[in-house]
């Protein structure tokens, strides 16, 4: 067994919170509650407030108000070329993120070259193999063939990729790949949005992922509740036990 070791989120189980807020303000608010609460080991920010504000100024804005690791979540990088992955990752790295999400469904020259690319800028990537909401594989009604996610899973190891997305309202895909597909790598890293707000269970998800570190993506259930701090407090409290 390969040993993925954990220096990117530095814990074995922990929450990674989504900043999918609207504003600079909100974003600091957020992270400044993350920073209090001992569980959360990344902040992960995506597409609207990058655009919006420019990727460096994101990221600058949680750096000041703590310490804990950036996760940026393009929405969703790696279904473009290959030749793009160098841009995109020298982009990221000047941001001064840490980690890089990929969902690598144009190819696996697209996901050879965007991983290449991270790793070449000190970036860690972070594949994702299937989306929380429903009609996303073909058995579901979907586009994506059911086999792609083994296959890209697959590809992505051999690509020294340690640290992977399943979905948090799919807990039967979590356990598959932990029993399966993931055990050249055990413990991989496993981060699992759709944890609150579209229904997902942290019990569920955690048990489904057991034999790994597991981390729960958590956003509106923490940054819509009418009490952020508290609603945080709860979803780590969930995990402890």
């Amino acid at each position: 067994m390969v040993d993925s070791g954990n220096d990117f989120l530095n814990i074995d189980k922990g929450i990674i919170v989504a900043a999918d807020v609207n504003t600079i303000e909100d974003l600091r608010h957020l992270a400044d509650l993350s920073s209090k609460v001992p569980q959360v080991a990344a902040i992960k920010v995506g597409f609207s407030l990058a655009l919006r504000y420019s990727l460096p100024t994101v990221v600058n804005t949680v750096k000041e108000v703590c310490n804990l690791p950036v996760i940026y979540d393009h929405q969703k990088a790696a279904t473009d070329i290959p030749a793009m992955g160098k841009p995109f990752a020298k982009v990221c790295s000047d941001a001064g993120v840490q980690g890089v999400i990929f969902f690598p469904q144009a190819g696996p020259k697209t996901l050879e070259a965007f991983v290449s690319s991270a790793f070449d800028s000190d970036l860690v990537p972070i594949v994702g193999l299937a989306m929380t909401h429903e009609a996303y594989l073909q058995s579901e009604g979907g586009y994506i063939d059911d086999n792609a996610p083994e296959l890209i899973c697959k590809i992505a190891i051999a690509n020294g990729v340690r640290n992977f997305v399943l979905p948090g309202t799919k807990p039967d895909i979590i356990k598959n790949f932990s029993k399966n597909f993931l055990t050249p790598i055990q413990p991989a890293i496993i981060m699992m949005p759709g944890i609150g707000s579209q229904g997902g269970s942290i019990d569920h998800a955690f048990e489904a992922a057991k034999g790994h570190y597991p981390f729960a993506i958590i956003g509106s259930a923490v940054y819509n509740a009418t009490d952020p701090q508290k609603a945080l407090k709860k979803f780590a409290a969930e995990m402890e036990k």
